[in-house]
């Protein structure tokens, strides 16, 4: 199979299971663990085509929502950094099958701004041109930056994506449109916390403790960031926290954090239950949720 083979998004894309065919127990940081998250990721690879998908017309109220929405600009611009971040982390691997799965994941990136771009353009919505991205200088600490970044959107994005289909704010039709590129996210944080837990095995005992504290230093700088955007009044770059607000649909926070672990744990069951799963922030969420009540 080649990034060449496209079809277009299917009418209706339920979530699909992925199991690999090692037997047994699996230890992390083993070969076996290798082939499996990058097979799982290769493996899954939903061929669809940006440029034929069959946007349906949208008019009053809802086209309003749509395009009223603040957030495309951000959406499109962290796509666009994404890909080249994760591209420039595939150029640098010398493995060559974490560096085709990191390629595909760069490759599905790519795809999700072409989407955007293409909605947008179909709706009539106005962006500002994209700044220029500064080529990272250490791939693999901006892979893993983007890595960590990804994690904490996408659970996020998981609660409103469902709030948004539940709601009927979007239209099933267009909900149907997204849902493959929020089960690629899903796939993506789940190869990045095993290439990760994989590449901390493969560093010599005396680089280990420098290793994990690049990591602890990553998801600092990102939870940080994320928590400046949560107490911003005025930044509409916030999607994910903030997202339910900006479609005028109310939520409780003890709702929302109860939405977002439980479709987390939905789309991460459809994977190898020997996988490792994203672990912060479920464990945040969870933690926080004991002293937040309806």
């Amino acid at each position: 199979m080649t990034l060449t083979e496209e079809k277009p998004i299917p009418d209706e894309s339920p979530l699909k299971g992925w199991t690999s065919d090692h037997e047994g127990e699996l230890r992390i940081g083993s070969e076996e663990h290798k082939q499996m998250f990058c097979r799982m990721l290769l493996d899954t690879y939903d061929p669809y085509k940006p440029a034929v998908i069959d946007w349906p017309e949208l008019e009053g109220d809802a086209l309003a929502r749509l395009t009223g929405l603040p957030f495309w600009q951000i959406a499109v611009e962290t796509e666009s950094e994404t890909s080249m971040r994760m591209q420039c982390a595939a150029d640098a691997t010398k493995d060559p099958l974490i560096k085709e799965a990191i390629s595909l994941n760069a490759f599905e990136e790519r795809r999700h701004k072409d989407v955007l771009e293409n909605m947008i353009r179909f709706y009539g919505i106005k962006l500002k041109p994209e700044p220029d991205y500064p080529t990272p200088t250490k791939p693999n600490w901006a892979f893993t930056q983007t890595g960590y970044g990804e994690c904490f959107d996408s659970f996020f994005a998981f609660g409103l994506f469902k709030v948004a289909r539940d709601s009927g704010f979007f239209p099933e039709e267009l909900v149907e449109v997204f849902e493959p590129v929020i089960q690629e996210e899903a796939r993506h944080i789940l190869f990045f916390v095993n290439w990760l837990a994989y590449q901390g095995t493969q560093q010599p005992l005396v680089m280990r403790p420098y290793f994990h504290l690049t990591r602890f230093y990553a998801v600092w700088k990102k939870a940080r960031n994320r928590l400046k955007l949560a107490r911003s009044k005025t930044n509409n770059s916030n999607m994910t926290l903030k997202g339910h607000k900006a479609m005028g649909i109310k939520l409780t926070p003890a709702s929302f954090m109860d939405l977002c672990l439980s479709e987390n744990d939905r789309r991460m069951d459809c994977f190898d239950s020997r996988l490792l799963r994203p672990k912060f922030m479920p464990s945040v969420v969870k933690m926080s949720r004991r002293f937040i009540h309806d």
